[in-house]
């Protein structure tokens, strides 16, 4: 098993995904959270979790199969998709988490509301790294923060996700680094 099992993050694709969202991704999980990533799909398809009604997907439903799915070798899952995500009390989820757990997920189907996903690419991707980061965070334990700035402040729509910056608020980052010193490496 790998000694530095305990440090990684598996960024697991359901489906194609250009390599600078992947990149970038990984980039902000190594910049904001310090730990290292591996890059493999998990999940071939996410089907198990359509709901004909809402013609969207379950992303709680996703998040136990990736939990069942972990490789012995990773400490953490964020999944990527391109599908349209909901929980039953949400119209639709830009991500979704275990919190405390391992799993979450990050949808980019709504993140290039406003913006062209081609022409405002570096725009786009910043959506996503910070998507990709709060998901994360809340694994960590991590709750919504009041702070509007802060990368765990909840988004009810596009322009909460451009407001705050890709930082963690100082609250925030003590939380995260508490839990970070936690782990036995």
């Amino acid at each position: 098993m790998n000694a530095d099992f305990r440090k990684t993050v598996l960024i697991a694709p359901i489906g194609e995904f250009e390599a600078d969202i992947l990149q970038a991704v990984d980039v902000m999980i190594k910049r904001a959270f310090g730990l290292a990533c591996r890059i493999e799909p998990l999940l071939d398809a996410i089907d198990f979790a359509w709901n004909a009604e809402r013609e969207q997907f379950h992303s709680t439903a996703i998040l136990a199969r990736l939990a069942e799915k972990t490789p012995a070798d990773v400490f953490k899952i964020l999944a990527l998709t391109k599908e349209d995500l909901f929980i039953p009390i949400l119209t639709h989820v830009y991500g979704e988490a275990q919190l405390g757990g391992t799993s979450c997920i990050v949808s980019t189907f709504r993140l290039s509301g406003g913006i062209s996903p081609t022409v405002q690419r570096g725009h786009y991707l910043e959506r996503i790294a910070k998507e990709s980061a709060h998901e994360l965070g809340h694994t960590f334990d991590l709750r919504h923060c009041k702070d509007s700035q802060c990368l765990m402040h909840y988004c009810r729509g596009i322009g909460d996700v451009d407001g705050k910056s890709d930082e963690f608020c100082r609250y925030c980052r003590v939380m995260l680094d508490d839990q970070l010193k936690a782990i036995s490496f």
